[in-house]
């Protein structure tokens, strides 16, 4: 399983850390020097979580960034799930001639 979020759609990303040494020239020194450069990668914090949305009268199981959690707390599941086609939206039920 990929470690990409549903609904925000971020997933792991490349990136490099900077090893240096020296002292500063502010603190009297000649230089910060650049030793090497190894590269890395930046995770997201991704769950798998059972969620109740209540416009469909039952749970959804999404996997989710931390991030992507706070919105739903925020805006609400079925608005958030649905805006990130993780579910498809309910049909209104129409009226029949004899409810009418």
């Amino acid at each position: 399983m990929s470690r990409v979020c549903e609904v925000t759609k971020r997933g792991t990303r490349a990136g490099r850390h900077i090893a240096r040494r020296g002292l500063a020239k502010t603190k009297g020194g000649v230089g910060l020097k650049t030793t090497g450069v190894t590269k890395r990668t930046f995770k997201v914090n991704t769950q798998s979580k059972r969620i109740w949305v209540p416009e469909l009268g039952r749970h959804v199981r999404v996997k989710l960034s931390t991030r992507a959690m706070r919105t739903i707390d925020k805006k609400g599941a079925y608005r958030v799930l649905v805006k990130a086609g993780v579910i498809r939206p309910v049909k209104p039920k129409t009226k029949t001639p004899q409810e009418a």
